[in-house]
């Protein structure tokens, strides 16, 4: 989160809330070089050659990715996500990765005390 703060006190947030930008205040789309340069220089090519973070939209979904699998309780997530615990399981339980053998484990320790 220190890099995200950092950002903003250097440069701001858009009058709309948007984070990143164009030089010119623009939306960063797919076809925006600094997307490209972003995106190489942050990510393994594997990653590149991938759908995920083709669109700077796609960061929210790999964001609310990265919060399920780490545990983070769903309400919690949907909270900041902005959406319904029911759309969060319904648009990302297919991202959710390696959960069998947590849970196993979980239940495993709960029904052991």
């Amino acid at each position: 989160m220190a890099i995200l703060r950092e950002h903003i006190a250097e440069f701001g947030v858009h009058e709309d809330g948007r984070l990143f930008r164009t030089s010119r205040g623009g939306v960063i789309s797919i076809d925006c070089e600094a997307w490209h340069k972003a995106r190489v220089l942050a990510l393994t090519p594997e990653q590149i050659a991938s759908p995920p973070a083709a669109r700077p939209y796609d960061l929210r979904h790999a964001a609310v990715s990265l919060w399920l699998n780490s545990g983070v309780a769903a309400p919690e997530v949907s909270e900041r996500a902005g959406h319904g615990a029911d759309v969060l399981l319904r648009v990302y339980a297919k991202c959710i990765d390696g959960g069998v053998a947590i849970a196993n484990r979980r239940i495993d320790d709960a029904l052991e005390t």
